[in-house]
This record gives C-alpha cells, structure tokens and sequence, in this order.
C-alpha cells in the first residue's frame, strides 16, 4: 500500500539539510530501484522553484510499504530526522487516484 509520509522541518533548516542530504537522497534512490516510490520532493519556504536562502519548511515522500508500521519504521530512520532537520513526521495511508 502507498503512504505519504509529511515532514515538517525546525526553522532554518537548510544547514542541517546539507550535511544530511546525500544519506537521505541515497534511502530515496533505494525506494526508485525497487519501484516503490511514487513522487518525494521538499516544500520550498518562499513561491519559487529555487528558495536559495530562505530554504524549505517540509517534505513529501509517497512510497510503498508492506504496511504502516514498516513506512512509520523507515520514515523514523530517515538521515534528516537524525540531523535534527525535521520537528515532525506524520505517516499516513494513501490512495493515488489521479491521473
């Protein structure tokens, strides 16, 4: 089943993302090469598809998982939650329906 998993960083995060990115980015890769994952991004902060400064205050990442408990079990692993980038982390079912 797909879940969303929404993600909500601490304020001025995007020192924290850095230094974590490519452990984050190298977990998503993963989910790509077995076919489970159907769209992750970041909320940029300001209405601009490059925030430069003013950084992101979240992100998305839709994927399969066995069940709940396994997507809440990845989404707690993730290298930003470590680095103190994230505050919260909500795992939710999903049903994509369009398009």
């Amino acid at each position: 089943m797909w879940y969303a998993i929404l993600s909500e960083d601490v304020e001025n995060s995007l020192p924290l993302r850095a230094i974590a990115r490519p452990a984050h980015l190298a977990r998503l890769d993963a989910l790509v090469t077995e076919g489970r994952l159907l769209v992750a991004g970041p909320h940029p902060a300001v209405d601009s598809e490059d925030p430069a400064s003013a950084g992101f205050t979240g992100s998305l990442v839709i994927a399969d998982f066995p069940s709940l408990e396994d997507a809440r079990s990845w989404a707690n692993a993730d290298p930003y939650l470590d680095a103190g980038v994230y505050r919260s982390v909500h795992v939710k079912p999903f049903k994509p329906v369009l398009p």
